[in-house]
């Protein structure tokens, strides 16, 4: 990843173990909501998975096709626009959906998750990974980006929808792993 330089590789060792201990099956249908830089989606291309990702129309800030190409993934990678808010998924239709460091970013966090929720597969089945910066690593963001939005616990937004949670703390960023009851 070296070859994306520093940013692009902050906290990838704490992706990737969380990523690794997940043991997707090759076979598995993802989604990555925020494609922001392609930094998820490249690492789970890596990974040897496929991967839809996406962002709102318009909000394609990055240049993260060519940090695909730069990798050899962007084979693996298939963008859609859309919005997390309203999510243009059939229900239960992924296996695993991620996004990083992007929840904070959602216009209405409750409807987003209500949507990830419902396109999910059934109870052992779908896991929601959200990576969210810990307040020292919107601090460190801010140094940069001023304005940039609070630090989110996505826990906070999932309302009576029956999820069972498991938080990984990483320093900058904390994995929040969500099943279905």
């Amino acid at each position: 990843m070296e070859l994306l330089g520093d940013k692009f590789s902050e906290n990838i060792d704490f992706i990737g173990g969380v990523i690794k201990n997940l043991n997707l099956d090759p076979n598995s249908i993802i989604l990555d909501i925020g494609t922001g830089r392609g930094k998820m989606a490249i690492i789970l291309a890596l990974s040897g998975l496929n991967v839809i990702t996406g962002e709102p129309e318009g909000h394609n800030w990055a240049d993260w096709q060519n940090n695909a190409l730069k990798i050899n993934v962007l084979d693996r990678i298939k963008f859609r626009n859309f919005e997390a808010e309203n999510l243009p998924f059939e229900d239960s239709s992924f296996d695993t959906i991620f996004a990083n460091g992007s929840f904070h970013h959602f216009t209405d966090k409750f409807k987003a998750f209500s949507e990830i929720y419902r396109i999910i597969k059934p109870k052992h089945y779908g896991k929601i990974i959200i990576f969210e910066f810990t307040e020292a690593g919107i601090e460190k963001l801010r140094m940069k980006y001023p304005g940039h939005p609070d630090a989110t616990n996505p826990s906070d937004f999932i309302g009576d929808l029956a999820l069972d949670v498991i938080v990984k703390k990483g320093g900058l960023i904390n994995a929040y792993i969500f099943e279905k009851k």
